[in-house]
């Protein structure tokens, strides 16, 4: 299942916009929708993968740096203030509670339910995404560039018929 539209454009904004919105549900959420980063990309960032001069983050296993378009750029930042309000020397971007004292990442449950205030899954809203590419891109290409396996972006492409690309009977 997918976000129509409309519901991507919702979110957004929520994201975007909304400054109740907790930072983590932003940056989660925006690098979800626009740079289909899984939860564990974004759980393992950490402050030595952002370029500020660039404006680009080290993404997991993306063989290149991702430029930040400026409303993913600010809800980082956004982040990043929350994250310095904590006065921590943990490396990673995302801190909480339980993780401002150490070294360690958000805990995989954290991430789990980070996005449960937008009502739509980490998962799902990566899937649009990606399923998006996948399906106007040559899906080898777009495995390259999110550090995937070629045979990984098939699932994308199940179901999906472009009429427009098929032979005129």
């Amino acid at each position: 299942m997918t976000l129509t539209l409309d519901k991507q454009r919702g979110l957004f904004r929520r994201w975007t916009t909304d400054e109740t919105v907790h930072p983590h549900e932003a940056l989660v959420g925006i690098l979800a929708l626009l740079h289909g980063a899984s939860s564990t990309e974004t759980r393992l960032l950490q402050i030595d993968d952002v370029d500020e001069t660039a404006q680009s983050l080290r993404l997991g296993k993306r063989p290149r740096p991702v430029p930040m378009d400026p409303a993913s750029w600010t809800v980082l930042q956004r982040c990043l203030a929350h994250r310095e309000s904590w006065r921590t020397d943990n490396p990673h971007v995302m801190v909480t509670k339980g993780t401002k004292a150490g070294r360690s990442p958000a805990s995989t449950a954290y991430l789990s339910h980070v996005l449960d205030p937008c009502g739509f899954p980490p998962r799902m809203i990566r899937s649009t995404r990606l399923l998006d590419l996948v399906n106007t891109m040559d899906p080898k290409l777009v495995a390259a560039a999110f550090g995937m396996t070629a045979e990984s972006t098939l699932i994308y492409l199940a179901d999906h018929v472009d009429d427009g690309r098929l032979p005129d009977l």
